[in-house]
């Protein structure tokens, strides 16, 4: 029994992982159900054991996906030991883990319900991740002694026209670049 479950475990982790990297290279809002089970060699009821339809389906590798970015982020910071180092790296990482996606992918994803709540829920948890690292930055006199709310208010804001495909529109950065000049300016702008 603990040999199927372990299978199943790792058959399903293998589809999200190959839901995750289609989407990612392709978008998903032009692909069906059947295009997608036939893309990964799969029954549709295979998908139908991951989620209900397909905006389920979209919503749960969404997450697969933040959930995964998350871990690689949160990795990168762990491994940093300087306050400076440790918010430029939080953010060059997020954006980092935003290269695999294509403009069509962020394109889908500003446009499905399900997809951009998940994007807009992790983008509010990364602006908090950054309030957190500029608190630790201040108190340790890494930086200067700025307002961290207010900075990681702006940032946040940034941070959500960033997702909101408004930094895009109005520069033409997607939102890896777009994170990683978020980067630059944050640490010039608080470092002692």
């Amino acid at each position: 029994m603990a040999r199927l479950v372990h299978k199943t475990t790792a058959r399903r982790a293998e589809l999200f992982d190959q839901l995750v990297e289609l989407f990612l290279s392709e978008g998903f809002a032009h692909l069906t159900l059947d295009e997608i089970s036939a893309r990964l060699h799969c029954s549709k009821s295979t998908l139908y054991t991951v989620a209900a339809g397909k905006e389920d389906l979209v919503r749960a590798v969404t997450v697969h996906f933040f959930r995964a970015a998350t871990d690689a982020v949160e990795s990168a910071v762990a491994a940093e030991a300087t306050p400076t180092r440790r918010v430029a790296v939080y953010l060059e990482a997020v954006g980092d883990q935003l290269t695999a996606a294509s403009r069509q992918f962020m394109e889908d994803l500003a446009e499905s319900v399900s997809a951009s709540q998940v994007y807009e829920k992790n983008t509010s948890i990364a602006a908090d991740r950054v309030r957190a690292l500029i608190v630790e930055g201040v108190d340790s006199g890494a930086f200067r002694r700025v307002h961290a709310s207010f900075v990681a208010d702006a940032a946040a804001a940034t941070m959500v026209r960033i997702q909101q495909r408004a930094v895009y529109r109005a520069t033409g950065l997607d939102d890896a670049s777009a994170y990683r000049e978020l980067a630059a300016l944050i640490t010039d702008g608080i470092t002692a």
